[in-house]
């Protein structure tokens, strides 16, 4: 009976077809291109001059991109920490037996995720804003007033401020993966350990965290791979500046394309982020891996 109703495989093999397809066309075909166009001097006509690794050797020795890569590992490290790990307390405080309304509170917590990135950074812009901003209003409130500052406009916080929409944005959409991979583990673990003596602390550390490894991992290469390529946020609300303080690599290679019309090097700095972003990936899954492996109760 079973036999009769499992498809052929060639059925199988097209419905997976369509989808590889449209995998490889709209993502290996473009970072093809894009390598082949790295290898030119091209200023995007019709024209173009094969250079070799010109590009590449002026990648290696270009200040702005390394700073660039410096920035984008900065919001790495702070929404990795303030992401994925106030995901983690927050969906341990919701998961609670004491917490109330938790529909409600996995709703409003993943609201913002929905929201546009574009409308987010106006949205903070008009928070930072000097004359009409809710931050120097707060300031101005409660007699601090002399505190008050065209925030963006700060090369030492620049990157402070514009990491916390990122991290305001995305702990909704970390809660919700977490939650899930939490709501899978037996309950009767967390009472066993519970009459063991064991502190949430410790079911937090000893038992939660080497369960969702896995989920963990997919957590981290997730931020990783979105904060590498973070663009929208940073596009908006400075545009890189002031000066090249809050310039990432992506922006970079968005201006050097389009403002600047040297495609070929664009091309080679996108070659750039790909291959820094998969090094960075591979390297935090070593370490999650690390601090996450299981351990005995002390």
């Amino acid at each position: 009976m079973l036999s009769s109703i499992r498809p052929k495989k060639r059925v199988v093999f097209f419905y997976l077809l369509i989808p590889i397809i449209i995998y490889v066309f709209s993502v290996f075909i473009p970072l093809l291109t894009a390598l082949y166009y790295s290898f030119f001097e091209w200023k995007g006509g019709p024209n173009k001059t094969f250079n070799g690794i010109q590009n590449y050797i002026t990648l290696l020795k270009d200040e702005t991109f390394r700073s660039a890569f410096g920035h984008n590992i900065y919001l790495v490290i702070a929404c990795i920490i303030g992401q994925i790990g106030l995901a983690f307390i927050f969906v341990l405080m919701i998961n609670s037996k004491y917490t109330k309304l938790k529909g409600i509170h996995r709703t409003f917590g993943f609201f913002p995720s929905t929201i546009s990135a574009v409308s987010i950074g106006f949205i903070w812009t008009m928070i930072y804003d000097y004359r009409r901003g809710l931050l120097n209003w707060f300031l101005e409130l409660i007699g601090k007033g002399d505190s008050a500052k065209v925030w963006l406009n700060e090369p030492k916080l620049v990157m402070l401020l514009i990491a916390i929409p990122l991290i305001w944005q995305f702990i909704g959409y970390y809660m919700v993966i977490i939650l899930s991979a939490i709501s899978s583990i037996d309950q009767e673990i967390f009472e066993v350990a519970e009459l063991d003596g064991a502190n949430a602390f410790q079911r937090a550390i000893y038992i939660v965290l080497p369960l969702i490894k896995n989920t963990l991992l997919v957590c981290v290469t997730l931020c990783i791979a979105g904060n590498m390529k973070a663009f929208d946020h940073i596009y908006v609300m400075t545009a890189g500046g002031p000066g090249n303080s809050s310039m990432v690599m992506a922006l970079y290679g968005y201006k050097v394309s389009f403002n600047q019309q040297n495609m070929g090097y664009g091309s080679a700095i996108s070659i750039g982020i790909f291959v820094l972003s998969l090094i960075v990936i591979l390297g935090s899954q070593k370490l999650v891996g690390h601090f996450t492996k299981d351990k005995e109760v002390a």
